[in-house]
């Protein structure tokens, strides 16, 4: 049971490098190429996707009430955000590193590249900033949680939840308690981790 479990979790991760491929493909169908962090596009492209842009009043006055009722309580979310991305900021440069578990990399989150759509103008563009950075910063998050749940806890659930993570493969079934002894506190799937990235620079 246990090596199925495991095996449709590793099919999984090869759906989601599948997906990857897919995006790639993407670039081609809508006309742009990815330098650095920058998306550029085709001119031709550009022009085509600013006739689908809203005007600023047109954005301001089109709000329906509930929405405008909703701002101070959307944004107010930045706060507690920006609070969680510096504690992560100290929690991983302590506890992570003596755990000798690899830094998740922050800049592996962040992305902005929403601002650069022809289509949306500025206040569409703030909107869409927010909430990539909000968004990243709970994935960052999660994805520390993960790491530190793999190196303290990596037992499997015994019910049902809504999302399997990236590193429960490794994980000891919920009955197994000698597979929890091999697996506590074990930094040998990290340590494949950073060969993998050492031999991809």
């Amino acid at each position: 049971m246990r090596n199925k479990i495991n095996q449709l979790l590793q099919d999984i991760d090869r759906k989601k490098q599948e997906l990857r491929q897919e995006y790639e493909k993407l670039k081609d169908k809508y006309g742009f190429k990815i330098e650095g962090r920058k998306i550029v596009w085709n001119k031709d492209k550009i022009k085509e996707l600013r006739k689908y842009k809203k005007s600023i009043l047109d954005s301001i006055f089109s709000a329906t009430v509930r929405e405008i009722l909703s701002i101070p309580f959307i944004w107010v979310m930045l706060i507690p955000a920006i609070v969680l991305d510096i504690f992560l900021f100290m929690y991983q440069n302590t506890a992570i590193r003596l755990y000798k578990i690899p830094i998740t990399k922050r800049s592996d989150y962040v992305v902005f590249d929403r601002k650069q759509l022809a289509y949306l103008n500025i206040i569409q563009k703030i909107n869409c900033m927010y909430c990539s950075y909000f968004n990243w910063v709970m994935q960052y998050a999660v994805e520390v949680a993960w790491r530190t749940e793999k190196y303290w806890c990596p037992i499997k659930h015994a019910r049902k939840k809504a999302w399997e993570h990236n590193w429960e493969k490794y994980f000891a079934d919920y009955w197994d308690a000698e597979g929890f002894k091999q697996t506590f506190c074990n930094i040998k799937e990290f340590e494949e981790l950073k060969n993998s990235w050492h031999n991809s620079k």
